[in-house]
């Protein structure tokens, strides 16, 4: 008797665990990217395409911490019992397929996004979203519903179904929600980005040969014009006197300066003290041509960086569930213990809070306006 007591009280402590954390997780998820969405709609700055495909992954998340969350906490609550209405477990697993199948797809998305900011910026739109972003993102949610659809349909309703538990029923079906969410998104997402990072690499190279070109032909033809035009002055240094470099010059250097952190890169731009301290321009691009200039500037680079933690931090997360939750439908043999499919789910959903976290972490606009709200709040 004592340790059937002792095994009820660890069972009974181990639901008010579950519905402690998952409270909390709902709280953070919901908090988190509600910040998320209202820091773009508010903040002009925020306001760009990538940003756009990040508040449709915001939005997801939030749907995840709202419609599903809440059910499968109580269901946890419960030991794992389901104890509500088989219809209603159908809408519940119709949505989690839905919403998780929707947040890879958007990340997927923002990686083709990306790469098409690459490979053909002359044709990118960085301030506003076009018609083609507008059908990925329509893409996004359409087939995210494609995939929970057969759910809807009835696909989950098969003979001696237990009443008592909530699951996708259809072993084939689990198989193609998981090739389809994950299996296939993923590879892609994961290639997208490798070619991203090539192209940005290959196109900071040109861009600083280009530099160094320029102010190299910059420094040739005005020694060379001070030296035919002017005398040398008595008790100056030696050698020409130093001109300005164009303004477009120094603001390309001065943003290499800022972004290089490679001591040999810094010693083969030098900037001397001459040119910074001379602020007299000798050749000016007009406002417009500087406009045209297709380049990745350096809003978008932060964000380069923020998205391949996300990106790395979902498959951290929801790898292992699809792992055992395929393994589970095709091998029908192999004993996966309950504890072990809790914990992969419970690992999947915290994804949805890290997401916000990361922002604020990797991205100095986000994290920006959220000391604005705290402030204004506290």
């Amino acid at each position: 008797f004592s340790a059937n007591l002792q095994t009820s009280w660890l069972f009974t402590q181990y639901n008010f665990l579950a519905l402690i954390f998952g409270i909390l997780l709902i709280v953070i998820i919901a908090a988190g990217n509600v910040l998320v969405c209202l820091s773009v709609y508010l903040e002009k700055a925020l306001k760009t395409t990538t940003n756009y495909f990040i508040v449709s992954l915001a939005f997801a998340d939030l749907m995840l911490a709202v419609l599903v969350l809440p059910l499968f906490v109580y269901a946890e609550f419960q030991g794992g019992v389901w104890s509500l209405d088989m219809m209603m477990c159908d809408g519940l697993m119709t949505m989690d397929v839905m919403l998780c199948t929707a947040s890879i797809f958007n990340l997927c998305a923002i990686s083709v996004d990306r790469f098409i900011a690459v490979s053909i910026p002359l044709n990118y739109n960085r301030k506003h979203v076009d018609y083609r972003q507008l059908i990925l993102l329509s893409a996004t949610w359409l087939l995210a519903l494609a995939v929970a659809s057969p759910v809807i349909f009835g696909i989950n309703n098969v003979p001696n179904r237990d009443p008592s538990e909530c699951k996708l029923e259809d072993n084939n079906y689990v198989v193609y929600s998981s090739v389809c969410s994950f299996f296939i998104p993923c590879p892609i997402m994961v290639l997208l980005y490798f070619g991203v990072f090539r192209g940005l690499q290959h196109w900071e190279e040109a861009r600083k040969a280009k530099l160094r070109s320029s102010i190299e032909a910059c420094r040739k033809l005005q020694h060379a014009a001070v030296a035919t035009a002017l005398p040398p002055l008595a008790g100056t240094i030696p050698g020409p006197l130093p001109m300005p470099l164009p303004r477009i010059i120094e603001r390309d250097l001065a943003q290499s300066r800022l972004d290089d952190t490679d001591d040999d890169i810094q010693q083969e731009i030098p900037y001397p003290r001459q040119y910074r301290e001379n602020s007299v321009p000798t050749v000016i691009f007009s406002q417009q041509q500087q406009k045209k200039r297709a380049k990745i500037n350096t809003r978008e680079r932060k964000a380069m960086r923020v998205l391949p933690v996300v990106v790395g931090c979902f498959l951290f997360c929801w790898t292992p569930f699809f792992v055992v939750h395929t393994m589970r439908a095709v091998c029908l043999t192999c004993n996966i213990p309950p504890p072990l499919m809790s914990t992969v789910t419970w690992l999947g959903y915290v994804n949805s809070a890290l997401n916000p976290i990361i922002y604020t972490v990797f991205n100095t606009e986000f994290k920006k306006f959220f000391k604005k709200c705290f402030r204004s709040c506290c």
